[in-house]
């Protein structure tokens, strides 16, 4: 598994450099040589051709990849497209790298035994939906194994002292969470958020790793929608079973 930065790539600005994101206005063939690069620098270069990616919408589709739609998305430029409408990618079959992109929304990564691993896009709406324990949820019913033995690791994402939203919205998450959605700032608490959604499925506390990081306080590091007014590239969350 890996998150990559914003560094290291061949986009011009907006998008500088390491934008891996198709959708954004990037030129593709930039996009597709910074997938590359991500790739190779996990050691997954022999796999490229069957990097499998979704059009992300903001919802709660989960999707099965298999040998049949390994692949899809892979090429920027070229290609089949991405898996349509789709926020959250499970695999159990080796040699098939998943990825989704992200610019201030939560990248969860879910492994367990199987083997199977999952990459879970969680925006707000991915998040109130609880998309990541409902992820780990089906990997657990994919593999038969407990849902007490998925980890998960959660990258970059803004965090709540730059996130605020408006009342009736926080209102649904402390209404379905607990009034710790609402993080002392004021501002949305979506780390919380995402643990929690995990917590309550069973993934133990002690196995959901987090790094931390604001998106939108370390620009220099990772892609922000919010702080760079809506222009910008994406970074990504990637997993494989080797």
């Amino acid at each position: 598994m890996a998150f990559s930065e914003r560094g290291g790539g061949v986009s011009a600005p907006p998008f500088a450099s390491l934008n891996l994101a198709g959708h954004v206005g990037d030129d593709p063939g930039a996009v597709d040589q910074n997938r590359a690069v991500f790739v190779g620098a996990t050691g997954l270069s022999a796999w490229r051709h069957r990097l499998t990616m979704a059009e992300q919408v903001h919802g709660e589709r989960i999707a099965l990849v298999d040998a049949a739609t390994a692949g899809a998305g892979a090429f920027a430029a070229y290609g089949p497209p991405p898996i349509s409408a789709t926020d959250s990618l499970i695999t159990t079959a080796p040699q098939v790298p998943l990825a989704l992109c992200f610019a201030d929304c939560v990248p969860v990564v879910l492994v367990a035994p199987g083997p199977v691993v999952a990459v879970v896009h969680a925006g707000w709406r991915g998040a109130l939906a609880s998309l990541p324990g409902k992820t780990a949820c089906r990997m657990a019913t994919q593999t038969a194994c407990d849902v007490a033995q998925v980890r998960a690791y959660v990258g970059a994402h803004i965090r709540d002292c730059h996130y605020e939203v408006d009342e009736v919205l926080l209102s649904q998450f402390v209404n379905g969470f607990g009034t710790f959605a609402r993080a002392e700032s004021g501002g949305l608490d979506l780390d919380a958020v995402v643990s929690a959604s995990l917590e309550r499925v069973g993934v133990a506390r002690c196995n959901i790793a987090r790094l931390g990081t604001c998106t939108a306080e370390a620009t220099d590091r990772f892609f922000s929608y919010r702080a760079e007014d809506g222009v910008t590239g994406r970074h990504a969350a990637l997993a494989c079973i080797l």
